[in-house]
């Protein structure tokens, strides 16, 4: 393989176009930067060089990883395997909270970052028998091309391609970007336009937006993560309504993951979520009709095992990110036969 270490590697970028006083117009985020001869963009990454847009991110991660599925989190696809993960640096949103900011908030030539080829990423996940690939850490958006590039290279080899993802991406790149995805968990930040805006600095309609075309024209499997910040996003209203929403918009067997938050970057003044907010939120999810609601960064086993919507029967138990048990066959419920909603092989 051909990982080395700190090499340029400037590839122009996709969803551009030239506007007024020599500035590039950015279309791959609703962000819509317009950005200056030499000047990067919101995230950090995507520059005007002499007036066209160049990724600095394309084929350049901060490192690689592998993790359980499960922590990415995906509790539907593939439970129990391994994920061969990676992110660049930069971010297009800027969450006050952001709990990776060391990588998000960073430049590319702040970072130690590494080189690897898309032929070269898919030679790790399987010289390290990973059946899928994970785009994360900070938000796999802003390196759309090379998803793009080694999610293709995936589908052709049979490696699955996972996007962590916050949603917050452009129409019309979406398509581009998402085209051999097989699944993403979005992250939901919240349920109020004055926390998306107070806090992350962007809109949440267009995140809504991004998870009912993932839902209704991709086959992309996906999940859904609120991390609860207390008296930010974790009031009994907001949650209601983002299940209602869920259940009106998504469908009721869409994974729901509430996670606890600890106090990071400009949010060091906030107390650690307690456990039993995450319980009551799940709570809450399942009495209104979630069919398979999760509590993450806490350790709860019930909060974290999939149960059988239709008997009830405990069918993959879970501690942290470990699987513990695994009750179900040909992704059926061995007491009753349901089939259960996901990707298990």
């Amino acid at each position: 393989m051909n990982i080395l270490s700190k090499r340029n590697n400037y590839v122009e970028a996709k969803w551009w176009e030239p506007v007024e006083n020599e500035k590039i117009l950015c279309t791959l985020c609703p962000r819509y930067c317009k950005i200056g001869d030499g000047q990067p963009g919101f995230c950090y990454i995507r520059q005007n060089h002499n007036g066209k847009l160049y990724t600095l991110g394309y084929a350049r991660p901060s490192g690689f990883a592998i993790d359980p599925i499960e922590k990415k989190p995906l509790n539907h696809f593939l439970p129990g395997t391994k994920v061969l993960s990676f992110g660049t640096a930069g971010c297009n949103l800027g969450c006050k909270f952001c709990q990776n900011w060391s990588i998000s908030k960073a430049k590319i030539d702040d970072l130690n970052s590494v080189y690897a080829t898309p032929e070269d990423v898919i030679a790790l996940a399987k010289e390290n028998n990973t059946p899928s690939i994970a785009y994360t850490y900070n938000d796999p958006t802003i390196f759309g091309e090379y998803v793009i590039d080694i999610s293709k290279l995936g589908r052709e080899e049979n490696i699955k391609s996972v996007m962590v993802t916050a949603g917050y991406i452009d129409k019309e790149a979406r398509k581009d970007v998402y085209k051999y995805i097989d699944a993403a968990n979005v992250d939901l930040k919240g349920f109020t336009e004055r926390f998306y805006w107070k806090t992350t600095f962007s809109h949440l309609d267009d995140v809504l937006d991004t998870l009912i075309w993932l839902k209704n024209e991709t086959d992309v499997w996906i999940e859904i993560t609120t991390l609860l910040i207390p008296d930010e996003n974790d009031s009994e209203e907001e949650l209601k309504l983002e299940c209602e929403w869920i259940l009106k918009n998504l469908a009721d067997n869409v994974p729901l993951h509430f996670t606890a938050f600890h106090p990071d970057f400009k949010m060091k003044d906030k107390e650690n979520t307690p456990e039993y907010t995450l319980t009551k939120a799940r709570g809450i999810a399942l009495s209104m009709g979630i069919k398979y609601c999760y509590v993450g960064n806490v350790h709860n086993i019930e909060g974290q095992t999939t149960f059988c919507p239709d008997c009830g029967e405990n069918l993959i138990r879970r501690d942290w990110h470990t699987v513990i048990s695994d009750n179900l066959t040909d992704g059926r419920c061995n007491n009753c036969n349901t089939l259960i909603d996901g990707v298990f092989k």
